[in-house]
């Protein structure tokens, strides 16, 4: 899936050591779907070339306002009025307070000067020159000129030191860059979204846990902010990095038995929306061992269950009216192995919820594709089988609806 697909981006490169990033980015970028312009600041060819950046892109890089190779002589017009957005990566404390002021003495700031599309900057500095009075008037500035900054981030710095000013890596970019141009359904919303499995344990050593992989409901969380939601992820054992972590719209709560998830989503509850996509176990072991089990020869352990508490119909019973809709909006999960419309559905009379999504459980576990089937009360709709982000988007977009 290509989220970028036909979106034309202006990618600037202003001078700093971080430009060293821009060809990736730049590579990220056409890899999902973007036509990538770049136009380089005199300084930004210091660390990289523009033989470089026109082999990956395949398009000539722009370096001067005074360009003749275009016909009318205006770079900064031509280039602006094609574009869906103006991407600048670094972006420099010394292009920022340019741009923040107006001033517009070479291509690159005059193209930001002269645009009529979104203009993004992905700062890049040392701490120390992030955190100065001037930089950060900067930055204020440019925020209320209705201009977005992605980043920076804290981390170990290429003077040795560490800090903010951090720039973002090209795969935090690109999918920040995804999510500006996401439509925001579930702005001003808080989501609340258990995903993976859990694990119950029988020792130390052992436990009973399922083949949920979390993709599901982390495509789910990724997608909600990318609609603008605030989200809290509640995570079992899974091996996933938390989505557009970098945003700051996103919280992550990691936990592994049942019990431990059910405390966290119910201190959680307080939320718009709820996606109960966790594949939760529905029975834990009575009393763990609290050592090893050993092998008896052949002998197997008996073993006493107990049911673990119903996340999903707890929050359910807890649930209130807000606006005539229910608060949270609850949406469940069911992974059957046949029968899915019918289980689905029977389920979702049982908790009590307005909606519940299901599929073939054996069908999608670890897989990055799947295939949905929404029900709610008035009726059902399949969604077709593609990969799981794209199916979270489209399910955000249903949801938003209801609520």
């Amino acid at each position: 899936m290509q989220s970028l697909l036909n979106k034309k981006i202006v990618l600037g490169i202003s001078g700093g050591i971080a430009a060293y990033k821009a060809p990736e980015l730049a590579r990220q970028l056409m890899q999902e779907g973007a036509s990538v312009q770049v136009v380089m600041t005199e300084a930004a060819q210091q660390f990289v070339t523009p033989v470089t950046m026109q082999a990956l892109t395949g398009n000539p890089v722009y370096l001067s306002q005074w360009d003749s190779t275009i016909p009318n002589n205006m770079a900064h017009i031509e280039l602006s009025r094609s574009a869906d957005a103006i991407l600048i990566a670094p972006a420099s404390a010394d292009l920022m307070a340019k741009l923040s002021l107006g001033l517009a003495d070479d291509l690159l700031t005059t193209l930001c000067l002269a645009r009529d599309c979104p203009l993004l900057l992905t700062p890049a500095m040392n701490k120390q020159m992030w955190e100065h009075a001037a930089t950060q008037r900067s930055a204020q500035r440019l925020a209320s000129d209705g201009v977005t900054l992605l980043g920076p981030a804290s981390g170990l710095q290429a003077c040795g030191e560490v800090g903010m000013g951090r720039m973002l890596e090209p795969t935090e970019i690109t999918e920040q860059l995804i999510a500006f141009f996401q439509k925001k359904s579930l702005a001003g919303k808080r989501v609340l979204i258990t995903a993976g499995p859990t694990f119950e344990a029988i020792d130390p050593v052992r436990g009973i846990t399922n083949h949920s992989s979390g993709k599901m409901g982390f495509a789910i969380a990724r997608a909600a902010v990318e609609a603008g939601a605030q989200v809290h992820l509640i995570a079992g054992p899974c091996d996933l990095d938390t989505p557009l972590l970098a945003t700051g719209q996103i919280t992550r709560t990691n936990v592994v038995s049942a019990k431990e998830m059910h405390a966290a989503t119910l201190s959680a509850a307080d939320s718009d929306v709820f996606f109960a996509v966790a594949a939760v176990a529905d029975w834990g072991i009575a009393k763990p061992a609290k050592e090893k089990l050993k092998r008896q020869g052949n002998q197997a352990p008996s073993l006493d269950f107990v049911a673990n508490p119903d996340i999903l119909l707890d929050i359910a019973k807890s649930a209130k009216s807000k606006g005539g809709k229910p608060y949270p909006y609850c949406v469940g999960f069911a992974a059957e192995s046949n029968d899915l419309e019918k289980h689905a559905d029977e389920k979702r009379k049982r908790k009590g919820i307005p909606m519940i999504v299901g599929n073939i459980g054996p069908d999608t576990f670890g897989s990055d594709l799947n295939q949905l089937i929404v029900i709610d009360a008035s009726g059902s709709k399949k969604i077709a089988k593609a990969e799981k982000l794209q199916l979270a988007r489209q399910l955000i977009q249903l949801v938003a609806k209801k609520i």
